[in-house]
Order: C-alpha cells, then sequence, then structure tokens
C-alpha cells in the first residue's frame, strides 16, 4: 500500500473509513500516513484492536512529545506562537505525574453520581429543543438538536452563561478546521479571543465564586496542590471543546445510523428499554472519535513486526479496533442489544476519557426521546449527499436534514 494514496483526514474519507481500515487490518495492521500537524510528518496508523488497546495503555507511548523526541528531533519541533502553550497544559498533552494531578483535581464533577443527577435537566432541554422544531415538521438535526443539547450542558456545568454557547461552538469548530490544515492566520486571533473570555471568566470566579465547575477548578486542591492559572485555563478549554463536539458527534451520526438500519431503528422503538445497550453500539459502530489523540514513541517500539521509531507519531485507530472481527461478532452490522460490547469508543488506560457518563447520559436521553417522540422521522435527500466534516481525531457530520 503506498502512504501517499489516502488522505485519512479529509471529508470524503471520514464518510467511510472502515473498508481502509478492513483492509490494513488483513494487511499491514502498522501503517505509516503523512499529514500536517502542523507540518508535514509522518504518522502510523495502528488499526488492531488488541494492538490499539496495548498502544492505548503502553508507557512507552507518551502524550507530551518532549517525553519522547530525542534532543536532535526537538530542535526540528515546528515554532508554536507563545499564546498557545499555556494551553498544553491540558490533561490530553501530559503524561504522569501530571496527568494523574490534574485528573485527580478535576474527577470528583465527573462521576457517573454526580452525572446522574443532571438526568432531568438533560430530559427536560431534550424536551425543550423538541418542542421548538416539532411544528416544523423538519428540523437540520446537527444545528437544532444534537449540538445544542451537550453545548449547553457542558455550559451549566462549567458556568458559562448561556447567551455565549454559540460564540463558543463557533471559536471550538474554527480551532478543529484550522487545526487539520494547521492555519495559524485563522487559528491564532480565536485562540486570542477564546482565551481573553476564558481568562476574564477565571477571573471573575475567584472574585465572585459560584456552583459551578470554574469556581471549583479556581479553588480545586488536593492537600497543599492547586492548580495554575494556565492549567484552569488549559482544563475549562479542554473541556468546552472535549465536553460537547464528540457528543454532537454521537447523536448526529447514531440517529443516522438508526435511519440506514429501519429494523434497529424500530426495535429501538417497540423496546426503549434497551437504550442502554443500544448506545453503547452505536458508540462502537459510529465511533464519535475515530482516532485516539496522538501518542509519541520514547523508544523504538516494534508492534505486528513493525518497528516504529522513537519520536514518531502514532495514532491508535479507534474507528478501526471497534470493527475488529477478531473481538465483534458480524462487525459490520448494527445489533442494538449485542452483548460482551467491549468498545474502545472512549480510549482505554490513564487517558480513559472523563466525560464518559455524561456522553452515555446525554445519549441515552437524546436519542431515545427523539425515538419515541419523532415517530415518522426520516432523512431528506440521500446518505451519500450528506457532507462530513474533515480532521484527524473525530467523526462526524456537518448536517443532518431530517423530516417527521
Amino acid at each position: 500500500m503506498n502512504t501517499l494514496q489516502v488522505d485519512v483526514t479529509s471529508a470524503q474519507f471520514k464518510a467511510n473509513p472502515f473498508p481502509f481500515y478492513a483492509q490494513l487490518r488483513a494487511e499491514a495492521p502498522v501503517f505509516p500516513v503523512f499529514m500536517r500537524m502542523p507540518v508535514k510528518q509522518r504518522a502510523w496508523l495502528i488499526t488492531r484492536y488488541d494492538d490499539v488497546l496495548d498502544v492505548l495503555k503502553d508507557a512507552r507511548f507518551a502524550k507530551n512529545p518532549r517525553n519522547a523526541l530525542s534532543p536532535e528531533q526537538q530542535k526540528k519541533v515546528s515554532w508554536m506562537p507563545p499564546m498557545f502553550r499555556a494551553l498544553e497544559r491540558n490533561m490530553l498533552d501530559l503524561d504522569s505525574p501530571d496527568h494523574t494531578r490534574l485528573r485527580a483535581l478535576v474527577h470528583k464533577a465527573f462521576t457517573p453520581r454526580l452525572i446522574e443527577q443532571m438526568r432531568d435537566q438533560i430530559q427536560a432541554l431534550t424536551d425543550e429543543l423538541l418542542d421548538k422544531v416539532e411544528p416544523e415538521h423538519h428540523m437540520d438535526l446537527i444545528a437544532d438538536f444534537a449540538l445544542p443539547l451537550p453545548l449547553t450542558m457542558i455550559g451549566r456545568i462549567l458556568g458559562v452563561p448561556s447567551e455565549d454557547n454559540q460564540k463558543f461552538h463557533r471559536w471550538t469548530k474554527t480551532f478543529l478546521a484550522a487545526t487539520t490544515n494547521m492555519n495559524f492566520f485563522v487559528l491564532i486571533p480565536t485562540i486570542m479571543r477564546f482565551m481573553n473570555y476564558l481568562k476574564r471568566l477565571i477571573k471573575e470566579r475567584r472574585t465572585h465564586p459560584r456552583d459551578d465547575l470554574v469556581t471549583a477548578l479556581v479553588q480545586a486542591r488536593d492537600g497543599s496542590d492547586q492548580l495554575s492559572e494556565d492549567e484552569v485555563l488549559a482544563m475549562i478549554f479542554l473541556l468546552l471543546l472535549a465536553g460537547h463536539e464528540t457528543t454532537v458527534n454521537l447523536i448526529g451520526s447514531g440517529t443516522l445510523a438508526l435511519l440506514e438500519h429501519p429494523d434497529q431503528l424500530e426495535r429501538l422503538r417497540n423496546e426503549p428499554d434497551i437504550i442502554k445497550l443500544a448506545i453503547e453500539e452505536l458508540l462502537r459502530f459510529v465511533c464519535p472519535v475515530e482516532m485516539a489523540t496522538e501518542r509519541y514513541a520514547r523508544e523504538d517500539v516494534t508492534i505486528a513486526g513493525t518497528t516504529i521509531p522513537r519520536g514518531e507519531l502514532v495514532l491508535a485507530v479507534i474507528g478501526s479496533a471497534n470493527r475488529d472481527a477478531e473481538h465483534f461478532d458480524h462487525p459490520d452490522s448494527l445489533d442494538l442489544t449485542r452483548e460482551n460490547n467491549r468498545h474502545l469508543a472512549f480510549g482505554q488506560g490513564a487517558h480513559y476519557c472523563l466525560g464518559a457518563p455524561l456522553a452515555r447520559l446525554e445519549g441515552q436521553i437524546a436519542i431515545g426521546t427523539l425515538v419515541r417522540r419523532m415517530p415518522g422521522l426520516r432523512l431528506n435527500g440521500r446518505p451519500d449527499e450528506l457532507r462530513w466534516r474533515g480532521g484527524v481525531i473525530l467523526r462526524g457530520l456537518e448536517a443532518l436534514p431530517v423530516s417527521f
């Protein structure tokens, strides 16, 4: 296979990456591609379930490239605008002990027990959004439903005023699009606006504490330990970004999968009690997070007979692992009552998704309520006309026009 023949970040590829991954699992389970992150570099796609799981748990793969690169390699690292450096203090880009420390200070806000207490709020917001579109008999399911639900919820948890939600989505969408092609002319002003807003919010909560997560982060302590200003900023940035974009993809792509499998949609409608199993299967099947975030080899590492040199970028392909026939019967079939569904949609190991309980609950309520309330739900147009978003990590739709 030629490394130059596929752009795994393109919108066209995202529409259906699964046949390509099946070929890689069979023929080249550790496969080099070239992508701009920010300069053109080689990245290694890991595609078999067992290998993906190993990479996610293996300490030989660093999240922070500085912990992996040789001094010579570090000299070649591309320039980063100074204003971005504060954002490097987020959990996704750090290794232990920094990662362990930050996670300990924030995980209390995302325990399943605390998230379950939000059930009534999520249900009320879901009904409110559907009430608004019901008289129209059609909507863009992304813009009118899948996006505002998790965006509003993570905003409430953090303590962001609801009138600023669209601003945040605009910033995060620009950020995700620009980081794919590293367009600094777009990225720098967006990041500056984002960070200036967050700095004002942090300052406000230091002076006037409230019952929200920003206040909790500002005040968070573990013994004598406290988050630094940069760590609070990076944490809020990460939670806003990760706290809604992934769930938008679950609700949007999950609904599309149901519309493309009417037998499964009908089953969920007739058996609403299977919603928890159904969401686990949709997480496996549509893969809202297609690739785990970047890792770097701390040393030469051999996987499936291929040696990845020290310092090189490794991408564990969750979307491929979740379709591996060695671990899932009929992996390309959607089965809402699938048992023994040990998918990797939320990752694994030290960086297992902190927001998994929230994403699960939002998905269960959003899709369960949509299916119950909109019995005539159908896609407007053909599936092959839908536009997917390009990018490295996430997989989701630009829009999903439906009628009911």
